[in-house]
């Protein structure tokens, strides 16, 4: 009789545990339905003429694999964003409509394309601060998505940002489009310093249903890199050094890609020839082609490049897509990436891999004062203005990092 029940039980274990893969493959093949392959090239697509070439969506190339649509605009009402054809556009483009540009839409979609609406821009002033103002921009997305059948959105909010409510709004978004939207950030080189900031909070907070951050590595100052190092834009080091702080700071490699002008005319300052966007791709996925900055590890499934915008690279014959698009392609692991993490996970924890770096100190003994330019590993505590402070994430510190403006990296005690 014994033997019998243990038969009955050893039975019933392996049709669960059946299941339980059965399940988590489903549910990798649900998240990966955005078709995104693992190194994108993504570009902005004007509504409006501003020197640049114009443009019908459907005269994007396939070089392009993601076009953000530039932009949703802000209503009276806090949270509520619109989109219509810009009168100017469509007059430069023969009467160009909303009727034209959803099948326009349909066309490049069916070839493979995604399209998804940006939400802001420079001079954007959309507020999401309240539970009011996120309920107000959820449900006006989801009518522009459901609309024109975008795949998504992009929030590029270059006038200030609220963490906690604009990541309770994508979530609530996220939940009414499905799990294959697609979620993109385009935060100022800024905003992505330190883990206290609040587009970099959001990124965190956001992370399970985020597909990628495209940070603008252009119209920026000098900017600390992930060694503590000042780096002016326009070189290699500059990209390479500030992907690394996101890359070591909570964001999935797949999470990061280099925003970059396509050419000198679309932005103030950061144009590169793509040969350097080039190099820091292969220096960040396979730690070859490196400037003076070598980061701490390969990131093989780095994202890709963003480009503003894909109506300056038209004016300049396609020569950013066709050299960009050409590399990802020669990147390793272009497979199809899921946007969302399986929430199957493994039942041995993978060991952290520490993020120091030859120029950072070692980690102190506990109790020490917090200091910068420290590669801090998890449960090493800290003095810092009078109260005690763990590390609960492997980081070298750098200068506004501290703990009390870190709460990814530190919890007070």
């Amino acid at each position: 009789m014994k033997r019998k029940i243990r038969t009955l039980l050893i039975t019933a274990l392996s049709v669960l545990i059946c299941m339980f893969f059965l399940m988590g493959n489903l549910f990798l093949i649900r998240a990966a339905s955005n078709d995104l392959p693992t190194h994108i090239l993504t570009g902005y697509w004007h509504n409006f003429n501003n020197g640049a070439k114009c443009l019908k969506i459907r005269d994007v190339p396939t070089t392009y694999d993601l076009i953000v649509v530039a932009f949703a605009e802000a209503t009276a009402t806090p949270g509520e964003i619109k989109f219509n054809i810009d009168s100017g556009l469509s007059s430069v483009l023969n009467g160009y409509s909303n009727a034209d540009f959803i099948a326009d839409i349909k066309k490049v979609k069916e070839r493979g394309q995604k399209v998804i609406i940006s939400v802001g821009g420079e001079l954007g002033t959309i507020r999401v601060s309240d539970q009011a103002s996120a309920d107000e921009f959820v449900e006006s997305a989801f009518g522009l998505i459901n609309r024109y059948g975008f795949d998504g959105v992009d929030i590029d909010l270059e006038n200030g940002i609220n963490a906690q409510y604009m990541a309770i709004a994508l979530e609530k978004l996220s939940k009414k489009v499905g799990e294959d939207m697609i979620i993109t950030l385009a935060p100022q080189t800024i905003d992505m310093q330190s883990t206290g900031n609040e587009y970099f909070k959001l990124a965190l907070n956001i992370k399970k249903i985020l597909t990628i951050v495209n940070m603008q590595y252009y119209n920026s100052g000098a900017m600390l890199g992930y060694n503590g190092k000042v780096y002016s834009q326009g070189n290699e080091d500059f990209l390479t050094a500030l992907a690394t702080i996101q890359l070591e700071n909570g964001l999935r490699e797949d999470q990061v890609g280099l925003g970059l002008p396509a050419a000198t005319s679309a932005a103030g300052g950061g144009y590169v020839n793509p040969s350097v966007i080039t190099n820091a791709l292969d220096c960040l996925a396979t730690k070859t082609n490196c400037g003076s900055f070598i980061p701490p590890r390969k990131y093989p499934r780095i994202r890709g490049v963003m480009t503003w915008s894909i109506n300056w690279d038209a004016s300049n014959n396609y020569n950013f897509a066709n050299k960009i698009a050409a590399h990802l392609d020669e990147l390793p692991d272009n497979n199809p990436t899921p946007s969302v993490k399986p929430s199957v996970k493994p039942s041995v924890k993978p060991s952290v891999k520490p993020t120091s770096h030859p120029s950072a100190k070692p980690s102190p003994s506990t109790n020490n004062a917090w200091e910068a330019n420290i590669a801090y590993k998890i449960g090493d505590v800290v003095i810092y203005q009078g109260k005690n402070y763990k590390c609960i994430q492997a980081h070298t510190s750098l200068i506004g990092w501290e703990p009390s403006n870190t709460p990814a990296l530190w919890q007070v005690l």
